[in-house]
This record gives structure tokens, sequence and C-alpha cells, in this order.
């Protein structure tokens, strides 16, 4: 698993970080039952605070993605075969979007828009 972040970046750390997990399982590089490396390793060798990577697997946590339990870490569940399975849909989604000429933000607007009707 690579983590990317951009300290450069307006988006917070652990929101980068989630999204980078999040994108790992989404593209199968990351399957149910894979143990994520502690929150000290990754800290460390991103060089960020501790309770920055927390945090992102804490939301992780909360997304179902992910499950905490002592002594085993985190480890991805169930939900990483889902976010796989939506790929190919969002990148026939992504890929109409641009025929139609919509900006990425627009599309994501409209997404979330949905979303928020259901």
């Amino acid at each position: 698993m690579l983590v990317k972040v951009d300290t450069a970046s307006d988006e917070p750390l652990f929101a980068q970080l989630a999204a980078s997990i999040r994108a790992d399982a989404a593209a199968g590089r990351l399957r149910s039952g894979d143990r994520l490396p502690s929150a000290r390793d990754v800290a460390a060798a991103l060089g960020v605070n501790l309770h920055t990577v927390l945090r992102a697997y804490q939301d992780l946590r909360d997304e179902g993605l992910v499950d905490m339990r002592r002594g085993r870490g985190a480890v991805v569940t169930d939900a990483a075969a889902g976010l796989a399975a939506l790929q190919d849909d969002i990148s026939a989604l992504v890929a109409r979007a641009r025929s139609l000429r919509l900006s990425p933000e627009t599309l994501a607007a409209l997404v979330k828009e949905n979303a928020r009707d259901r």
C-alpha cells in the first residue's frame, strides 16, 4: 500500500490519507482482511502526527471500510469489494461527463446532490 499526501494541498492531511486508502480499496489493491500498517508506522513514514493517521483510520471505520480492534490494528472489511465493484460504474460516469464537457466540480456537485436526495 502506497499512501499519498500533499502537504501543500488545502485538503486536510487526514482526509488525503483516508482518500488514498479508499482509492486503493476501489482499485482492488486492498482487499477484505488486509491489515493496514499501524498508525504509528504511517505517521513516522509520512512525517505527520499520529493523531492525523488515527483520524483517517477512524473516518474509514465510520464508513465501514475498516474494522479497528485492539491488538489486531486496522483491518479492511468486505466493503472494499463493494468499492472495487463501483470502480467500473464510476469510470463510465466520468467518461460520460467528459463527453458532455462537464467539469469535475460540476460532476461532483451533481453526485453529492443526488446522494442527498436518496
